[in-house]
């Protein structure tokens, strides 16, 4: 399983109130969700986002309230990975899941720009910066990781 687009690169402590506004939260429709997603901080990003388009964060993405709104709306949109230095532990856990391809990797965050083409491996956690050339490592996830993400969610692979 793969994943290759441009990029939408946001900062540090980018919160599950920024990434999808509590005021939304009553509906549990991930079309609803998405429509939208990110508007707190960028209106322009669902007018925008392309299915396959990729997302870059800064430490600590996805920090705030425990509930699976913020990876669904991100995944919903069309967002085929998350790359940031950090997640936040919930966070991190809600999207894998929801089947929401994550990656840490902070030398990949800091360098990659909003916009870039940007490829990424998840068998080898190879991220490749297709703008500029530069390739960066991540720690891939475990076979039984990948397998749940590739299934479409946690859910979904308990049903084989």
């Amino acid at each position: 399983m793969n994943a290759k687009g441009p990029v939408f690169k946001y900062g540090d402590n980018i919160d599950t109130d920024v990434i999808i506004p509590a005021r939304y939260l009553n509906t549990q429709s991930a079309a609803e969700l998405a429509s939208h997603c990110m508007e707190d901080i960028d209106k322009t990003f669902i007018t925008r986002v392309k299915q396959g388009d990729l997302m870059v964060g800064g430490e600590n993405f996805g920090c705030g309230s425990s509930r699976e709104h913020a990876p669904v709306a991100i995944k919903a949109a069309g967002i085929s990975c998350v790359i940031a230095k950090s997640f936040a532990r919930i966070f991190y856990r809600n999207a894998i899941n929801i089947g929401l391809p994550i990656l840490e990797c902070p030398a990949a965050s800091e360098a990659i720009n909003e916009g870039d083409i940007v490829s990424v491996n998840f068998d080898t956690g190879v991220i490749t910066d297709e703008t500029t050339g530069q390739i960066f490592q991540a720690a891939p996830f475990p076979e039984f990781i990948q397998n749940i993400i590739k299934q479409g969610g946690l859910m979904n692979s308990l049903k084989d």
